[in-house]
């Protein structure tokens, strides 16, 4: 099914997945690039980026996501870009008064407009941002030894824990 808004061309994933995991495993068993045929029997080989958007299209669908296809340079409203990042509202047009994501204000001043491509930067610094720290506190973790207990270790910590909370000390 396919639904045009705000002049994207979004397309819903279809009722029935089956065909979709048929192309699904087709992909996922290639190893190099397809090549597109016509009715006429005519063959144009994909190149391989849009050999690799297909494949994501085809992935996302599969798990039931509906796909948008939009330019980089689309302008996206304040609304579209918080839902893109997955915040509210409010806290988009934060990061926006911040200086944490460029926009343009549309002609009368009083909307503001944001890149898709900034979007995608700022959530992909975001993640990398996320990623790092994740990374020191697995490091920190390690050396201060958190890692050298076996499961049961912590659950008879736990387990002590809550009998002294509850002045069962034992």
């Amino acid at each position: 099914m396919t639904a045009t808004v705000n002049d994207k061309h979004t397309v819903l994933p279809p009722t029935d997945l089956e065909e979709m995991l048929d192309v699904g495993r087709f992909l996922d068993g290639l190893t190099q690039p397809a090549a597109l045929v016509g009715p006429d029997g005519q063959k144009v080989p994909l190149p391989p980026e849009a050999f690799n958007v297909l494949r994501d299209v085809v992935e996302a669908m599969r798990v039931g996501k509906a796909i948008t296809v939009a330019p980089v340079d689309q302008l996206l409203t304040t609304q579209e870009a918080a839902n893109f990042l997955g915040i509210s509202r409010p806290t988009l047009v934060r990061l926006l008064e911040e200086g944490a994501l460029p926009y343009e204000r549309t002609t009368g001043g009083r909307h503001r407009r944001i890149r898709l491509q900034d979007v995608v930067s700022y959530q992909q610094r975001k993640r990398g941002e996320r990623r790092a720290s994740l990374s020191d506190l697995v490091g920190e973790a390690s050396s201060a030894g958190l890692y050298d207990q076996d499961a049961e270790s912590y659950r008879e910590a736990l387990r002590q824990a809550r009998a002294d909370l509850r002045g069962e000390r034992g």
